[in-house]
């Protein structure tokens, strides 16, 4: 049986300390943690102790969420996040891709964004670093055509993608999964994001389960990274974890 890697997006928990975000993992039994870099996980300072304090804690650190978009490259501050990364022992750093959906993008915009994606590519394998766009809309990431573009012009091995649900398109999302499994790093869950899951119930209640299904059934290694839950409460987070653990 495949058992799901879980893991926590610290952003989920934007107001809680660093220790107060591994002690709450640490009661969900959660084994991966990815970062933030907006609150939790600023410089290299803060990275040093979310290592040592997961290290105690024998929580493994999944990530680096930098929010860096590629589109606004700065060739220092990309340094200085691969160098905290590295700091904590993170394999991989997520960024956003461009500003724009694909289908919005330039011929120009997109030259800039493959070429500043690549040299940030380049400067994260010194690292040993894997950098993975998120899957969202207002990015270029926003369909499965424009990833496997940018990905196969790229030529980078360190260039992965996570997962993320685009929400009552079922058979995108299937597709999605088929064509850019080898690809996909990690999915992001927001499993009861209030709004969404409402609007889930009504409009079909099992769609969530088909998606990791479908992932289960491909022997997925990744992780499934919690981030958001409702009210941004303890309760409703290990309500969370407890139904992704019945899969």
């Amino acid at each position: 049986m495949n058992t799901l890697k879980l893991g926590l997006c610290s952003v989920t928990f934007r107001k809680k300390t660093i220790e107060e975000v591994i002690e709450t993992a640490k009661k969900a039994d959660i084994s991966f943690i990815e970062w933030g870099g907006d609150v939790h996980v600023k410089n290299t300072d803060d990275a040093k102790k979310v290592k040592k304090l997961c290290d105690d804690a024998e929580i493994a650190i999944s990530s680096y969420g930098s929010y860096f978009n590629s589109a606004l490259y700065d060739e220092e501050k990309w340094k200085e996040i691969c160098l905290i990364a590295k700091e904590m022992n993170a394999p991989s750093i997520r960024i956003w891709l461009g500003k724009k959906n694909s289908e919005d993008t330039s011929e120009e915009e997109y030259t800039s964004l493959l070429e500043n994606t690549k040299k940030m590519c380049l400067i994260a394998d010194t690292y040993g670093l894997l950098v993975c766009p998120e899957c969202h809309d207002n990015t270029f990431n926003n369909n499965t055509d424009a990833f496997l573009k940018i990905k196969k012009d790229l030529k980078q091995d360190n260039f992965r993608t996570y997962f993320q649900s685009r929400y009552f398109r079922m058979e995108y999302d299937l597709d999605r999964i088929e064509r850019t499994y080898e690809h996909i790093l990690n999915m992001h869950v927001s499993y009861r994001d209030l709004k969404r899951e409402q609007r889930f119930r009504k409009k079909d209640k099992n769609y969530l389960d088909t998606l990791l299904k479908k992932f289960i059934s491909k022997d997925f290694d990744g992780i499934v990274m919690i981030e958001f839950v409702t009210r941004d409460s303890d309760r409703n987070f290990f309500k969370d974890t407890k139904k992704l653990r019945s899969y």
